[in-house]
């Protein structure tokens, strides 16, 4: 059997490993937007800003459930609102965002 040394390899391999904060925020991003929600609600979020009645419209559900979700994206920062009166806007927080929805969504259609 021939001998092991991948080390090179390995070395080279370990670069891409960033710290553990950095691998827990990438991980916890990836698990928010795996939900199919949060994922149409950020999906409506790249055409545009919306309330959250909007929202619940939009994906038919109740104002109380889309608010969870909002919170939660928010707590990752996905999504930012805006006030305008009594009403609350949200959009999505940088276009980071929609670049990565996008190589998703091109990633999904190979």
């Amino acid at each position: 059997m021939a001998a092991h040394n991948h080390q090179a390899a390995i070395r080279s391999a370990r670069k891409a490993l960033t710290d553990e904060p950095t691998i827990y925020a990438i991980s916890e991003t990836f698990k928010i937007l795996g939900d199919p929600t949060r994922l149409k609600i950020v999906l409506g979020l790249t055409r545009e800003e919306l309330c959250v009645l909007d929202i619940a419209e939009l994906l038919g559900m109740s104002e109380s459930a889309i608010s969870h979700q909002l919170r939660l994206l928010k707590t990752l920062r996905l999504v930012k609102q805006r006030k305008d009166g009594k009403m609350v806007f949200y959009s999505l927080d940088d276009e980071h965002i929609e670049d990565l929805i996008r190589v998703a969504a091109r990633h999904s259609e190979e």
